[in-house]
């Protein structure tokens, strides 16, 4: 199975080095075979959240591991390590696989490995990766990306995601099965990150949408136009779709298909409410609808996602 080899340096996040860690380090019981040689490699004792860790070899050793860890990095604005990157640049030159955890992918983006390649990395610092480098491919609405020898996993659960996607790959899907059920996580999560982000509004009182967004929403089970929203707000539509744009980044039917969307989330998550219901609550009309447009924006069926983030069986 090789060596998988967790670089560290201070500044990294603990939880997804102990994901990693936990995943690579002993194989799940009843799974026979050899498993990975786990390895801590840091340049020396580093503190990685609240705690103190020893590493158990140099970053010297990531050039000879066969796969690469780099956890997540919690300063996003300040640059990783030199010594980091350029460990984590040298071991991919001497042909290991190297996967980042969550905000990893700026280490390495600095070390060049994702020039020119789709990645990811939390929904909150993708538009931050994308401006600092402009050669990196960012997809902000997955959970992970597989580019074969260079792998990217967004934030926090997603690097769990990434790292069974590793065993599947080395070692099936039954023994990836076996990892995940040893965790109690699912084997393999449908969907992108768009689950899991909140809809972006104006938080000033005095901004010219202040009063109209929460009426919208109080309104989401009712045919709202653009013409209904710039009434309401005693703009022109034209002006209304500037200051939405300026606000929310979007149009006013995106953003009113985003709170329908959202609306419908709540539903599925706190209630046992039908479908077609959930459709009339939200303004979508019809069951098809609804599916049609979850799907496509969340990137699962309504179904789907109620299942994932309810423990009960909703009626049909």
């Amino acid at each position: 199975m090789g060596t998988v080899a967790l670089a560290v340096t201070d500044g990294m996040l603990h939880f997804e080095l102990s994901v990693a860690y936990e995943v690579f380090d002993s194989a799940p019981v009843g799974v026979a075979g050899p498993w990975y040689d786990a390895a801590v490699c840091g340049s020396a004792a580093v503190q990685v959240g609240r705690f103190r860790l020893d590493p158990d070899h140099g970053l010297d050793r990531l050039r000879s591991a066969d796969t690469v860890i780099v956890p997540a990095w919690a300063d996003v604005d300040a640059d990783p390590p030199a010594d980091l990157v350029d460990a984590v640049r040298a071991a991919h030159e001497a042909g290991a696989r190297v996967a980042s955890l969550c905000t990893g992918a700026f280490v390495l983006a600095a070390a060049g490995l994702l020039d020119g390649r789709r990645a990811t990395t939390h929904w909150a610092h993708t538009d931050v990766l994308a401006a600092r480098y402009p050669k990196v491919e960012v997809d902000p609405d997955v959970l992970y990306v597989d580019n074969g020898s260079v792998l990217t996993s967004a934030g926090k659960a997603a690097a769990l995601d990434l790292c069974l996607h590793l065993v599947r790959l080395d070692r099936g899907s039954s023994v990836a099965n076996a990892v995940a059920r040893r965790l109690v996580v699912p084997p393999h999560r449908a969907g992108g990150q768009a689950q899991f982000v909140a809809a972006p509004v104006p938080a000033r009182d005095d901004h010219p949408l202040a009063d109209l967004l929460p009426w919208a929403v109080d309104r989401l089970d009712q045919p709202l136009t653009v013409e209904d929203l710039a009434r309401q707000a005693r703009m022109s539509s034209r002006n209304l779709g500037r200051h939405f744009r300026a606000a929310t980044g979007t149009t006013p039917l995106q953003w009113l298909l985003t709170q329908r969307i959202r609306r419908a989330q709540e539903l599925l998550e706190t209630t046992d409410t039908g479908i077609d219901a959930i459709a009339t609550a939200t303004g979508m009309g019809t069951a098809t609808t609804l599916r049609r447009h979850f799907n496509r924006t969340i990137g699962v069926p309504p179904d789907t996602y109620r299942r994932t983030f309810r423990s009960g069986s909703p009626r049909p």
